[in-house]
Order: C-alpha cells, then structure tokens, then sequence
C-alpha cells in the first residue's frame, strides 16, 4: 500500500497546451506550483463518456492526482478549481489567454519550480475575465513574467555606463536589456550591424509607463488610460524584447493579432 501511495501525487495545475495522442487520450502540458510545468497524460478523455474532459481544458486550473509513469504522469483523476469562463465567450480575451499561456511555456523548462510564476499566471487568467484593457494587462504580465524568468528588463539605470536615466527621450535595446541613455543609444545606433546590439528609441511616456507598469500593482496599474499609439509603441517594444530573449516569435502573437483585426473591422 505504501508504494502506491508514492506512485500517486496529487497537484494543482494549469492546463498551458495539450495535444492528441492516439485515438481517445491527451497530452497535456501544465503548470504546476511545486514542481513547475509537467507533460501528463489524460487517458480517454477525448471520449464523449469521459469524466475527466471538462476538468482538462486549456487555461483551467485544476486539482489533479497523477500516478508517475516512466515517460509522463498519467492523470488518474481531475477537479476544476477555476474555470475562468469568461475566456471561454470572448475571442479576443481567448486570445490573450493563449499567448499568456504560451509565454509562460516557452520561458520555462520542464521541471523547474516557480511558485511566483504560478500565481502570476493564474491571477492573470481571472483578470483577463474582466480587465478593460487587455493590451494594458499583456504588458503588466510581460515585465512580471520577465522579471520572474531572470530576464527583467533594466528601466531605471543605462545599462552601458549604468548612469541614472534621466526623463528625456532615450532608447531602447533588447540586446543590452534594457534602455539606453542618450549618449550610449545614439552609439549603438551609429555602429548597429547585422553583428551588433540594436538600439531604437524609446519616447519618454513609453519610459514612464513601462516602469510603471514594471513597479505596481495591477490594481493601480489597471487605472492607466493609454492612447492607441502608445499601446502600440508598448506592444512592438515589448515584443521585440522577448522574441530577442527566446530567440523565436510565438505563434500567439499572430493569432491574437489577426482576432484584433477581424473585431476591429466588424466594430466590435
């Protein structure tokens, strides 16, 4: 009895991803407090009988007992904790979970506990149920994720002569990690090649509300009221920071953006 009861372990977990695997099963991948994100195996559960369906979908957080096996954990039973439905009648806060999701996956190795990461994530799946604006929530999970990940972008000091940054314009650069004061920027930019850090500017408002959004709450936070463009500059900033980190674009990222065009152009 005692050796079953080490094959068994139970767990919380957020479903991140999941594929098909054979006729009826699913591989899912979840993040878990304690133990990081894990590959388990949900056995029938594409099957219209299965118990267990409604407890594995993407984004849902669950309460999971899962007895270890030689290649992945297999799910031996499974509750919903949250199921966070509001993600799953709007398309575009869909969306928005799925690249929260996917940064999540991709900056993580399987394994690796990050209870922090853990609860960021799952905090920010109930606040995409609700949140106004979801730009703005995308870029208070990106700095936090980054900052949790040990990829925190350096905002406050230049990050080539670590001089104060001062309130001007000043730039940005992915490669250094962080921003530039004008000096160092207009440098980089003159010398940039194929073989060199980039560097581009980075306007005073972007500035100020990137280390806004890098030291407050979302609560405080959520009270912004930002222009379209500066959303914009945010969003292309920010996401060029992360695709230099992981060396790779995410296929979210075009999803969402393509959610973003058909709304706006029905006038939703």
């Amino acid at each position: 009895m005692n050796g079953r009861r080490e094959r068994l372990y139970r767990t919380e977990a957020i479903v991140l991803r999941r594929r098909d695997q054979g006729e009826a099963d699913r591989v899912l991948t979840v993040f878990t407090p304690g133990m990081g994100k894990q590959q388990l195996l949900a056995k029938g559960v594409r099957k219209i009988t299965s118990r267990k369906a409604g407890h594995v979908e993407l984004f849902t957080h669950s309460q999971f007992l899962v007895a270890k096996a030689r290649t992945w954990g297999i799910v031996t039973q499974a509750e919903t904790i949250h199921a966070f439905r509001p993600l799953r009648e709007d398309l575009l806060r869909t969306s928005y979970a799925y690249y929260a999701a996917e940064l999540v996956d991709r900056f993580t190795q399987e394994g690796d506990e990050n209870r922090q990461l853990f609860e960021l994530l799952l905090a920010t799946l109930g606040w995409l149920g609700e949140a106004r604006d979801l730009r703005l929530l995308a870029r208070f999970f990106e700095l936090r994720l980054l900052a949790l990940v040990g990829y925190r972008p350096q905002l406050f000091q230049c990050v080539r002569c670590q001089a104060d940054i001062e309130p001007v314009d000043n730039f940005w650069s992915p490669a250094a990690g962080g921003v530039l004061c004008p000096r160092c920027g207009e440098g980089l930019v003159e010398q940039s090649g194929n073989d060199r850090p980039s560097a581009e500017p980075l306007p005073l408002n972007a500035l100020k509300v990137l280390r806004f959004l890098q030291t407050r709450d979302w609560e405080t936070c959520s009270r912004l009221r930002l222009s379209p463009g500066l959303h914009f500059q945010l969003e292309t900033l920010l996401q060029r920071y992360i695709v230099y980190q992981l060396e790779r674009s995410l296929k979210s990222v075009g999803f969402l953006r393509t959610v973003r065009r058909l709304l706006s152009s029905s006038g939703q």
